[in-house]
């Protein structure tokens, strides 16, 4: 099968992606070598020539490492949308479930109608609120950007206890990213992600693992940037047969109840108290070899190589591909293309 992997000059990107050419490279290696025979390309694409040149070729599959391309000022081509409107199929969500990807608030929102519980939070600008007594949650606060991915904008100064802190903090972020803040009540519970792979008979494969952010020098267990740059956080399984399963019930739920597509990584934690709290999704999870989130839960919940990894997160995608590149070719050539479906799969 032709497949081509699109991703951007993306290591000053603040949103979701697999991740660097490093990260981009050991997905198309596996690719390379699962002994299917696929003719895989990478593409590193900044402009709408860029993706012009790819539907050329023509590819029977695009994998997207990036959920956009930004373009100085114009729109962002999403790429989804393109290669839906040239009638290419690709690997992930649809442009519409990417936006609970992009928007934390937007996920939230969808899910807790669903009956999925997550943290209160509200959302804010600075000045919108001049004292604490006008808070719609009190104190202890966490403040985050939107929709930032990997720990951006997110420290030690994200824990706030006082207004004081929480000015402080919310003209930070909104300095830097220029948008509305989200704002959360404090959970002091443990944290937990979960790597889900949908396969091309519709089951699901789950992986959930706690991480243990480190200890910073003030004593607070707080998954930000630093830690996610430096690898210092840990990734462990979770003895408890208990939280394991309440973990991956509600991702689970999540998954399918904001129609993900293929793969994603859902983000909970819990109270002090157990109870489990969606709290974001990575509906386009990072990949690089070795420290990424979903590779890793993978291997320490199921012991894949990370080989495996990608073999199973691309098991449905390259069936719906073949199956319609197959609806799609003439009557008389139907019966080649289907000797040569258990090649190409």
């Amino acid at each position: 099968m032709h497949i081509e992997i699109i991703t951007t000059p993306n290591e000053m990107l603040k949103e979701s992606g697999f991740g660097s050419s490093k990260a981009c490279n050991s997905v198309l290696a596996a690719l390379r070598k699962d002994g299917q025979g696929h003719s895989v390309r990478l593409n590193t694409c900044s402009s709408k020539d860029d993706l012009d040149d790819i539907i050329k070729r023509n590819p029977e599959l695009v994998i997207l490492a990036v959920k956009y391309i930004p373009v100085k000022h114009e729109d962002d081509i999403w790429l989804s949308d393109y290669f839906s409107q040239h009638n290419i199929d690709f690997a992930g969500s649809s442009r519409d479930v990417l936006e609970f990807d992009s928007n934390k608030v937007l996920a939230k929102t969808h899910l807790s109608n669903k009956g999925i519980k997550t943290a209160k939070y509200f959302v804010a600008i600075p000045g919108q609120y001049t004292n604490e007594n006008e808070l719609p949650i009190s104190f202890p606060l966490f403040l985050k950007p939107l929709d930032a991915a990997n720990g951006n904008g997110i420290d030690d100064l994200s824990f706030v206890t006082n207004f004081t802190d929480y000015e402080s903090k919310m003209a930070s972020l909104y300095e830097s990213f220029n948008q509305p803040i989200l704002i959360e009540e404090y959970l002091d519970g443990r944290e937990y992600t979960v790597a889900v792979i949908k396969t091309h008979d519709e089951k699901l494969i789950v992986s959930a693992v706690e991480v243990i952010p480190p200890t910073s020098t003030n004593g607070l267990q707080i998954l930000g940037s630093q830690a996610k740059i430096d690898d210092s956080e840990k990734l462990i399984k979770i003895e408890n047969t208990d939280i394991e399963r309440r973990v991956t019930t509600l991702a689970i739920d999540a998954f399918n109840d904001m129609g993900a597509r293929d793969f994603g990584r859902i983000d909970i934690k819990t109270d002090i108290s157990g109870e489990c709290f969606f709290m974001e999704a990575n509906l386009v999870p990072g990949m690089t070899y070795g420290s990424s989130y979903f590779p890793e839960a993978c291997g320490i919940a199921h012991e894949f190589t990370y080989d495996k990894v990608i073999r199973l997160m691309l098991d449905g995608v390259l069936t719906r591909a073949s199956l319609n590149q197959l609806s799609n070719m003439p009557l008389d050539s139907g019966k080649n293309f289907t000797a040569s479906l258990s090649t190409t799969h």
